[in-house]
């Protein structure tokens, strides 16, 4: 599945200083449908290059992270269990900054 996944507010610094990334998935088991667990665990493990706890607690992003899909948060359309479509748009913004 192919998706857009953009990193804002710090998080790309964990992705090699990339912002956006055009990535194809692998469904998880031969299943058809891409949960937004599926596509945080595939992020962990393949784009997440550093300090992956700054990204994620559990199998869930850390608190202060806004994830938005296709410009709607995610706690509006199921959190991790939204299941995410072919050129869906997954954008992960920290909230936290020091100062």
């Amino acid at each position: 599945m192919r998706l857009t996944l953009e990193f804002g507010g710090g998080l790309e610094l964990l992705c090699d200083s990339v912002k956006i990334h055009n990535v194809n998935v692998a469904s998880q088991n031969g299943i058809e449908k891409l949960t937004m667990k599926d596509l945080l665990c595939w992020v962990r493990t393949n784009l997440i290059k550093e300090r992956p706890e700054m990204f994620m607690k559990g199998d869930s992003v850390r608190p202060g992270v806004l994830v938005l899909i296709n410009d709607c948060d995610w706690e509006l359309s199921g959190q991790l269990d939204t299941t995410l479509e072919e050129k869906d748009v997954v954008v992960f913004i920290s909230t936290l900054h020091g100062g």
